[in-house]
């Protein structure tokens, strides 16, 4: 199991852009997928963004496509999500987890993760 520790929020407004950073700790992180989860008061978690271990493979709700961008640098035990194009409803506490076993070459399904880390809020407002 690894330990994750997200960063980057804010506050922006409108059409502008954030980084997060999710930092992983434990034995071998490059092997997990990761996902990238959003939560707005009195709303469920979503995934939003997920990527394999080995960085090859992405994939991201509709409501993000074009907009976010996940990656990762296995070299520095860090995932990140690129939000360009914020809307108000992109507000949310922004959290990252890991799949529940290894998944190097495959982007988990949004129900296989495990692990969330505290979360970063973004609040997108003018």
């Amino acid at each position: 199991q690894l330990q994750l520790v997200e960063s980057g929020g804010g506050l922006v407004q409108p059409g502008g852009s954030l980084r997060l950073s999710c930092a992983a700790s434990g034995y071998a992180p490059e092997y997990y997928g990761i996902g990238w989860f959003r939560q707005a008061p009195g709303k469920e978690r979503e995934g939003v963004a997920g990527i394999s271990g080995n960085g090859e493979v992405t994939d991201y709700v509709a409501s993000v496509k074009g907009r976010f961008t996940i990656s990762r640098d296995n070299h520095k035990n860090t995932i990140y999500l690129q939000m360009n194009n914020l809307k108000p409803e992109d507000t949310a506490t922004y959290y990252c987890a890991h799949s529940r076993t290894w998944f190097p070459s495959a982007a988990p399904p949004w129900t296989y993760f495990t692990s969330w880390g505290r979360g970063t809020q973004v609040t997108v407002a003018s």
